[in-house]
C-alpha cells in the first residue's frame, strides 16, 4: 500500500455526503486502491503510516468537479459569427449542416480539447451527450472511450440519437437522422462493450435521445424500455426554451413533463439537461420521481433561454447538477467558472442568502454525482474515490481575499493547480499530464476551420 498525505490545506470543501467535522489537517489517500483512507483534523497527524507528503498549504481542496452535461464535438464551432446572436432553434438550424460534416479525427480532437479543458478546470468526471452519427461516424462513442482512457478521466458517455427529421416535422436536417433500429442496436452494443458498474467505474454508457423536437415518440419509449432492461441511465434535453414547450403542445398535445411521463421517462433513472420552463406542479412531479436536472447557466444565458428553478427542484427532491453544456452555446468547457455563473444566475431568482457559495459548489460535485447515479464520487469522505481538485488562490484577483471557499467562487478561479483521479495526478502545475497542448490546439483549430469552410 502506498499512502499519500495531502497535508494542511488552506481550505477544504468536503461536501454534504462527508460526515467528518473537518479535514483541516488534510486528506490521506491510498494511491494503490485510489481511495480516501483518512481525513485529518487540524494540527493532527494521520493515524496510518504515510509514504509521501504533499504540502497543500497553498491549496484549497474540493471534490473533483463533475460535469453533468456537455457536447464535446462542439468545441469545433465555438464563437461562429453566423450563430453568435440568435436563440436556440435558429442556432441549431444554422449549425446542424456544419456538424453533419464531422469526421472521426475531428471528433477525437474535439473530445480531447473539451476533456482537457474540463480536467484543467478541476473536473474529474464528465457526461457527454453525442447524438450526431453522419456517414463514417458510426463508431463515435468508441472514439470517445479511447480519449477518456488516454486522459485518465471518468466519463458518462451517452449514446445520443436523432430520428425525427425536418421532412417529418422535426428540426434536424433529414440526412442527420438515423433509423431507430440502428440506434437501439448500437446502444445495446455500446453498453455491453464498455459500460462499467460499481464504485470506481471509469467509463459508463447512457441512452440519450436528443430532444422532443428531434426524436420520435416511439424511440423515446423504446429507449426507456431498453435502459430499464440494461440497467443504465437515460438523458435528454427538456424544457430548455418556450419554443420547445410550444412544439410539444402542437405535436403531442402535452406539456414537456407530461410528454416525459407518457414515454416512460419520469423516474430516478433519468436526468435532463436545462429543465427551465416548469410550472409548480411539474417541479413537484419531477421531485417526487427523483428525476435529476443538469443546470447549464452559461448556455442558458448565452441563448437567452431562461433561468432554471434550481432551488425549488432541489427542495422538491430532484437532484440538481451542473453542466457547462456544449462549447458552441457556452464557448468554454470550464467547470469551476460555471460554479460562479450558477451562483450569480440563481441569486437573481432566489437571493444571496439561499444560494451560497458552498451550495453552488455542491451542484458541481454531489449534485452532479447524484444526477449520474454515482455515490462513490462528489464528496471528500473515507472510502470515496480519491478524485480531488486543488486550487491555489494566487494572483491579483485573490489579493485581499479572506476565506478560501468563498474566495474560490467569488474571486473567479479559472484553473486547478493539481487534479487527482483515483489517487493519480492527472493535472500538475495547471496542465494535463502527458498532453502536447500546442500540437493539439494547432490540429484542432485546423479541423475547426475545415468544418465551417463553405458553410
Amino acid at each position: 500500500m502506498s499512502v499519500l498525505w495531502l497535508s494542511n490545506p488552506l481550505g477544504v470543501h468536503l461536501g454534504p455526503d462527508s460526515h467528518a467535522p473537518s479535514a483541516d489537517g488534510g486528506v490521506v489517500v491510498d494511491t494503490d486502491t485510489g481511495l480516501i483512507v483518512e481525513l485529518v483534523a487540524r494540527r493532527a497527524a494521520p493515524t496510518v503510516d504515510v509514504d509521501e507528503i504533499f504540502d497543500a498549504s497553498r491549496h484549497v481542496l474540493t471534490p473533483g468537479l463533475i460535469n453533468a452535461h456537455h457536447h464535446f464535438y462542439q468545441t469545433l464551432t465555438r464563437a461562429w459569427a453566423p450563430v453568435a446572436d440568435v436563440p436556440l432553434f435558429n442556432w441549431l438550424v444554422g449549425l446542424y449542416p456544419v456538424w453533419a460534416k464531422l469526421t472521426p479525427r475531428a471528433l477525437e480532437l474535439a473530445t480531447t480539447v473539451a476533456m482537457a479543458e474540463l480536467l484543467e478546470s478541476g473536473c474529474t468526471t464528465a457526461a457527454d451527450h453525442h447524438y450526431l452519427f453522419p456517414e463514417g461516424m458510426e463508431n463515435a462513442i468508441d472514439t470517445q472511450v479511447d480519449v477518456v482512457r488516454t486522459l485518465g478521466m471518468r466519463a458518462m458517455l451517452t449514446r445520443g440519437s436523432m430520428s425525427l427529421g425536418e421532412d417529418d416535422g422535426g428540426l434536424p436536417p433529414q440526412h442527420t437522422v438515423q433509423d431507430p433500429d440502428v440506434i437501439l442496436a448500437d446502444s445495446e452494443r455500446l453498453v455491453s462493450t464498455y459500460h462499467e458498474r460499481g464504485d470506481g467505474a471509469q467509463v459508463q454508457i447512457g441512452l440519450a435521445p436528443c430532444s422532443p423536437f428531434s426524436v420520435t415518440t416511439g424511440l423515446m419509449a423504446d429507449s426507456a424500455s431498453l435502459a430499464r432492461s440494461l440497467d443504465v441511465r437515460l438523458h435528454t434535453h427538456l424544457a430548455e426554451t418556450l419554443d420547445e414547450e410550444e412544439f410539444c403542445r402542437e405535436r403531442f398535445g402535452l406539456r414537456t413533463v407530461d410528454y416525459l411521463e407518457s414515454v416512460g421517462w419520469l423516474s430516478d433513472r433519468t436526468w435532463i439537461a436545462h429543465g427551465i420552463h416548469f410550472d409548480d406542479e411539474e417541479v413537484r412531479r419531477l421531485g417526487a420521481a427523483g428525476t435529476a436536472v443538469a443546470h447549464c447557466p452559461t448556455s442558458n444565458m448565452r441563448l437567452a433561454s431562461g433561468i432554471a428553478r434550481a432551488a425549488e427542484l432541489e427542495q422538491a427532491g430532484a437532484p440538481v447538477g451542473l453542466g457547462v453544456d456544449g462549447s458552441a452555446s457556452n464557448d468554454s468547457s470550464n467547470l469551476i467558472r460555471e460554479v460562479r455563473q450558477a451562483l450569480y444566475l440563481q441569486r437573481l431568482r432566489y437571493g444571496a442568502e439561499q444560494i451560497t457559495c458552498s451550495r453552488a459548489l455542491e451542484w458541481a460535485t454531489t449534485g452532479s454525482a447524484r444526477a449520474l447515479g454515482r455515490t462513490d464520487i462528489g464528496s471528500i469522505a473515507v472510502g470515496k474515490q480519491a478524485d480531488l481538485a486543488l486550487f491555489t488562490l494566487d494572483g491579483l484577483s485573490f489579493s485581499g481575499s479572506h476565506d478560501p471557499i468563498p474566495a474560490l467562487v467569488l474571486c473567479g478561479a479559472e484553473r486547478a493547480d493539481r487534479v487527482m483521479i483515483a489517487g493519480s495526478w492527472r493535472v500538475t502545475d495547471g496542465r494535463a499530464v502527458g498532453l502536447d497542448r500546442e500540437a493539439l490546439m494547432a490540429e484542432h483549430q485546423a479541423a475547426a476551420r475545415r468544418l465551417v469552410s463553405g458553410a
